[in-house]
């Protein structure tokens, strides 16, 4: 019960809901205030053909673009114990099985890139993105005889360069079991043969700056020692180096590291960046003649940058 003005009233008074008939009745004349009113509730009623299922549903599931008639097919549900002797033969429960096996194969791999982009901690958008990689590749050129993980593993990486968020093929290959880094490399590049000319217009070039918030994440930095990380990459850009973005950004977080007072080891960037040790050293031993132009004035004294270890 809620208060509503009543007109007859002439005031405030509390109503009462008719959810069978959909109207709102004043407690004091019963006047009827509303009528045909929509109830928003959920309609916990159960649609399903024994009298005791707990299919608790008003509708089905959404529109998937990428399936055949948007996911939307009819489902022929087979008979149960205690159905009546006019009930659908079996039969037609297999047929249907097999006109919608396709279907079933994009739901299956869908789950997989699902369970994969959970345990990588990736959002809605690069799940979706990659199942449209998936679902393109599927149309123009058939994947049997390859190695599905690594397939789906390859779509997620590519949805994620997609969508600014890359991933580091090591991390992928860190949530799948069953391919190795080959071969999800391998299967990066069939896709890229095959969809170069959509994806190849949608991919930009990977910068230092894309993983470096995120390992300072993981690192637990303090948000100015992340500040000063990522002025640090912002500048090395100018600089010729040749490394890549992801070394470079494992090296200026050990930098920035070194002159704060959380001090990190080369073992502790590489576990949190997943980079080797030495590939570490080699872009800090690149990087060391510029620092005194690259660390940002506001972070470090000129000192202490040119007292760091050479």
């Amino acid at each position: 019960m809620s208060d509503i003005f009543c007109r007859d009233c002439n005031m405030l008074t509390e109503v009462v809901f008719d959810h069978s008939a959909g109207h709102t009745i004043c407690s004091e004349c019963g006047l009827v205030l509303e009528s045909r009113s929509v109830d928003k509730t959920s309609e916990w009623r159960s649609f399903a053909d024994e009298s005791n299922g707990n299919d608790l549903n008003r509708v089905g599931g959404p529109v998937n673009p990428i399936l055949a008639h948007g996911g939307l097919s009819t489902v022929i549900a087979g008979p149960s114990n205690g159905a009546s002797s006019n009930a659908l033969p079996s039969s037609v429960g297999r047929w249907q099985s097999r006109a919608s096996k396709p279907d079933r194969h994009l739901l299956n791999i869908f789950s997989a890139i699902g369970i994969m982009a959970d345990r990588l901690g990736l959002v809605t958008t690069i799940k979706d993105r990659a199942n449209e990689i998936y679902k393109k590749v599927e149309d123009q050129r058939p994947l049997r005889g390859r190695n599905q993980d690594a397939v789906v593993a390859a779509c997620l990486y590519i949805a994620c360069r997609q969508e600014n968020k890359p991933r580091t093929v090591k991390e992928i290959c860190s949530a799948v079991s069953g391919a190795s880094k080959k071969e999800i490399g391998r299967a990066k590049e069939f896709i890229w043969k095959h969809l170069e000319v959509e994806i190849g217009q949608e991919i930009g070039t990977i910068h230092a700056g894309d993983y470096l918030r995120r390992f300072c994440s993981i690192l637990g930095m303090k948000n100015l020692e992340v500040k000063a990380a990522q002025e640090t990459v912002q500048k090395s850009e100018d600089l010729v180096i040749r490394r890549s973005p992801i070394s470079v950004a494992a090296a200026v977080i050990y930098i920035i590291t070194q002159l704060s007072d959380d001090k990190r080891t080369f073992k502790d960037i590489s576990l949190a960046t997943r980079v080797a040790e030495g590939t570490i050293k080699n872009s800090y031993k690149d990087l060391y003649p510029h620092l005194p132009r690259l660390i940002p004035y506001w972070f470090a004294k000129e000192e202490d940058v040119k007292n760091l270890c050479n």
